[in-house]
């Protein structure tokens, strides 16, 4: 952990900016836990620098290879399935259904008139009224809360202000209790009380 105000790194691999760079450089000759971590850096990157470049394999080949090979079945079904003929019988099969389903489907029905039900003015007032008796009680209710609440939190802000009143008061007194003494004090060392 280093005290830079620069990340060490950055410097190391040169990526500061000249002023940021020269002010890294003049708090590492100052600061010596920075100047060790830097050096432990430069030492991690001479010694990453010496290893030899290699290049990764890209695939390591196993004894239990042949155990992963597919059967024969499920080659058999991966090249049915990659070809055309696959393809072409699914949309044959596809399309004789369909054949099938429209030449057996029966005649549709003639429609019969609908006849609505007629709701009377009467009624459509009813269930007005009542929706509406149910929202203002929803709100009465609510209200209600709402009231209970501020009523509740105005009584603890009136608590409150009287628990601090009281504070400020016992405060004020016992500033004016010492004021009393140090005067008392002060008459009582020029000669006694006048």
């Amino acid at each position: 952990m280093s005290c830079s105000p620069f990340d060490l790194k950055d410097f190391l691999l040169q990526e500061l900016a000249d002023p940021q760079r020269l002010q890294v450089e003049a708090h590492v000759q100052a600061c010596r836990s920075c100047r060790l971590e830097l050096d432990r850096l430069r030492l991690t990157q001479t010694a990453l620098s010496c290893l030899r470049d290699e290049e990764i394999p890209q695939r390591i080949g196993f004894v239990s290879d042949k155990i992963f090979e597919p059967s024969r079945w499920r080659r058999w079904w991966a090249a049915l399935h990659g070809s055309a003929g696959l393809g072409f019988a699914s949309a044959a099969m596809l399309s004789v259904a369909l054949i099938v389903s429209v030449a057996t489907r029966p005649a549709p029905a003639p429609r019969v008139a609908e006849t609505a039900k007629t709701v009377s003015d009467d009624e459509i007032r009813q269930r007005i009224e009542r929706a509406a008796a149910a929202i203002d009680a929803r709100y009465a209710q609510r209200t209600e809360q709402l009231v209970k609440d501020i009523e509740l939190r105005d009584r603890e802000e009136r608590r409150a202000s009287r628990a601090m009143d009281e504070m400020q008061i016992d405060y004020l007194q016992r500033n004016l209790q010492a004021a009393n003494r140090r005067q008392y004090v002060a008459s009582v060392s020029d000669g006694g009380p006048r």
